[in-house]
């Protein structure tokens, strides 16, 4: 099967990227270079226009913010490198996890000026946690500011990580010319004439020969400790470094990334067409292949014990769908990776994760929002199916004969929400189709009614989140609807142990209904979430009566006795019960169960819990003491300060029911100069006296 490949496309020649970093650090602008050198588009798309490739969206042209990650193919050399451009707001950061979980390198991109800023901190850590081998290139190198070396130490200093330089600059911000190799000891120097598309390579300018000389001997004196194996490399490095081949070093660069042990840095400035052909080569030449990442572990469905699984177009199917998109030309796309086997048209898959059968009616290589049809998708492929029509993000689609479940992955809580109504009749069908297309697409934007007011409820990761989808809405679903204004999306919970013992006895003329049921609920520890089991014994419950007990606590932990918010973190036992042999049945247990949590929440000192956001300010110092003053009165706490540049810069926790508004007044306060960001961080409790406004709301 391996010879249907085209010579470009064996596995070893495969790389499957991601461009990460914090907001306007570049990556979009990168992507468009990197599309225009390699072939794919014929004319460079600026983000600042409105017209970059990647960025297909309305709402991410308007604004020149990636909002949705998009996939697209290049080729290099003999590569053939599937890239996916992810967003840097924090809002979308979901994009970035569902598309790390699939990839096999990623290339960080980091601003020359700013160095490492909380959102490239995040994306890091993402990364991290998916174990993702790492080059950074140092971006901006043309700006006022630009510092390569100071963005080197920010990257040592606050993401942990092994930064090792592979490039020097030639000169910087408007003196910015080009950079040196380190590898081979060669000079590029870029012809701004041509776009960037051609470039000179040339020996290494006077005033920079001795500074590159000690940059190399460190740049392997590191590289001989990450691969003590290699003893022929150390000998060399410590006895004769001269004679080290280019070959030698690269492939010593190569294991240490394959192994995350290093993260090799390069520069330029995409925007000014500088520096993007050494990093694809750099892409090529040290990001790993399909067969790099190695054996694929996966749980038997059956069993629970672990399965591997070559890389290899002869093993069994094996994919994991990580986005869904509802397309305006040919409906449901569901991406997917393929981690084994070979993926064809007309397929009949298994949807482990949900137990159905899924059939694959048509196959997709996408570039940005543009497809083209394809028969069949191999190993190492990142294909678009049309036909999946239960397949959600994250779920593992196999061949039939061959079910495994491969790791799924976790999305975090949504933490703002608001309401919204159709205008009309006619739009209650257009709204509800527009709610579950957006629900199907994105993991943390979630949809619910509010049973006492009737409301239709949208939640997500933040005001432009919310913004965003409610724009999309709009304008994709001709959607005419009222929205009311972003609230809080708190949670209750308890704080002392308690107990029920309710009995539901309903009797109407004819077969009644009749339950029993005692449960014990206790905290469980923050974080943990709910847990509800059954201690029943000698069947004073029957067992065909147990899913239902369960279900109905379930439900009732989704509807607080403070302010009905979810109630999180507690944990259920359901003890001791009764039944009757003729009016007991599953709903009036489920309804018993359903009361019997409410009967002793209420008795457990319940309290409310709310969202406090992770927030860092950058302030020039004249400003400082200003705005702590602001975050004080908006009962924000001060985590940590520190001062770069003569630039400060300070982290803080703060309650999101304060953040309203914040954008609006940072810039008066400011004058326009300092920025901020924020991420979800953990639920605290709510002070007493706010507690006893949001009961009376």
């Amino acid at each position: 099967m391996a010879d249907k490949r085209p010579p470009k496309d064996q596995l070893d020649n495969v790389r499957n990227i991601g461009i990460m970093a914090h907001i306007d650090a570049g990556k979009t602008t990168c992507t468009e270079r990197i599309l225009y050198y390699s072939g794919r588009v014929h004319r460079i798309g600026e983000v600042h226009e409105g017209a970059a490739t990647m960025d297909w969206m309305e709402q991410e042209q308007e604004r020149g913010i990636t909002i949705t990650s998009a996939a697209t193919t290049v080729y290099w050399g003999d590569s053939k490198i599937n890239i996916i451009d992810t967003p840097g707001h924090v809002d979308f950061t979901v994009e970035v996890e569902r598309s790390l979980r699939v990839l096999d390198g990623a290339v960080a991109v980091f601003s020359a000026v700013d160095g490492v800023q909380p959102q490239s901190e995040t994306v890091w850590r993402q990364a991290v946690r998916y174990n993702v081998p790492r080059i950074a290139f140092i971006n901006k190198m043309d700006r006022v500011g630009a510092d390569y070396f100071y963005c080197i130490k920010s990257m040592q200093e606050k993401l942990g990580a092994n930064a090792i330089a592979v490039q020097c600059p030639i000169g910087a911000e408007n003196d910015f010319l080009g950079m040196v190799d380190l590898v081979e000891m060669k000079a590029y120097i870029f012809k701004d004439e041509t776009l960037g598309a051609e470039f000179e390579t040339t020996s290494i300018p006077d005033d920079l020969k001795s500074k590159c000389s000690e940059m190399r001997a460190s740049m392997l004196e590191e590289l001989a400790t990450i691969d003590e194996s290699n003893e022929e490399f150390m000998t060399k490095v410590l006895e004769a470094p001269d004679t080290l081949t280019p070959d030698e070093i690269h492939a010593v660069i190569r294991k240490g990334v394959c192994t995350n042990k290093i993260n090799p840095v390069l520069c330029g400035s995409a925007f000014k067409n500088k520096g993007v052909q050494p990093l694809l080569d750099a892409v090529t030449k040290w990001m790993p292949s399909p067969l790099d990442r190695g054996i694929i572990k996966g749980m038997d469905v059956d069993s629970d014990e672990e399965l591997s699984l070559e890389p290899s177009d002869d093993s069994p199917l094996a994919a994991l769908a990580f986005k869904v998109v509802t397309d305006p030309y040919v409906g449901r796309l569901t991406f997917i990776r393929v981690y084994s086997g070979t993926l064809q048209k007309g397929m009949n898959l298994i949807n482990t994760t949900k137990g159905k059968k899924e059939r694959v009616s048509r196959l997709l290589e996408m570039h940005s929002n543009q497809r083209k049809d394809r028969d069949e998708f191999f190993t190492g492929d990142i294909a678009a199916v049309i036909g999946l029509k239960n397949t959600t993000t994250g779920d593992t689609l196999c061949a039939e004969n061959n079910p495994l479940l491969l790791e799924k992955m976790e999305f975090p809580e949504p933490v703002i929400s608001m309401a919204i109504e159709p205008k009309s009749k006619a739009d209650r069908e257009k709204l509800s189709q527009a709610l579950a297309s957006l629900s199907e697409e994105d993991p943390t934007f979630r949809v619910n009614s509010n049973e006492e007011t009737g409301q239709t409820i949208i939640s997500g990761m933040g005001e432009l989140h919310l913004d965003i989808l409610k724009d999309r809405m709009f304008r994709e679903f001709k959607v005419e609807a009222n929205v009311g204004k972003p609230q809080v999306s708190y949670k209750e919970t308890i704080t002392t142990p308690s107990k029920a013992d309710t009995k539901f006895v309903k009797q109407s003329g004819g077969r009644g209904q009749y339950a029993h049921v005692c449960l014990e609920i206790e905290p469980n520890e923050p974080g943990k979430g709910n847990e509800v089991v059954s201690k029943i014994v000698g069947g004073v419950i029957p067992k065909e009566y147990i899913p239902a007990c369960i279900k109905g606590v379930n439900e009732g932990l989704t509807n607080g006795i403070l302010a009905g918010y979810n109630l999180v973190d507690v944990s259920v036992k359901i003890v001791f019960g009764s039944f009757h042999e003729v009016d007991s049945n599953e709903m009036a247990f489920k309804i018993c169960s359903s009361m019997a949590i409410k009967d002793a929440a209420k008795k457990a000192s319940p309290i409310i819990l709310e969202p406090i956001m992770k927030v860092v300010v950058t302030t020039p110092e004249e400003f400082l003491g200003d705005i702590i003053g602001d975050i004080n009165r908006r009962r924000g706490k001060i985590m940590n300060q520190r001062n770069e540049r003569g630039v400060a810069i300070f982290e803080c926790e703060v309650p999101l029911s304060e953040m309203f508004g914040y954008s609006t007044t940072l810039r008066s306060l400011s004058s326009g100069r300092a920025t901020y960001t924020m991420e979800p961080g953990h639920f605290e409790k709510v002070p007493a006296k706010i507690q006893e406004e949001i009961i009376k709301k």
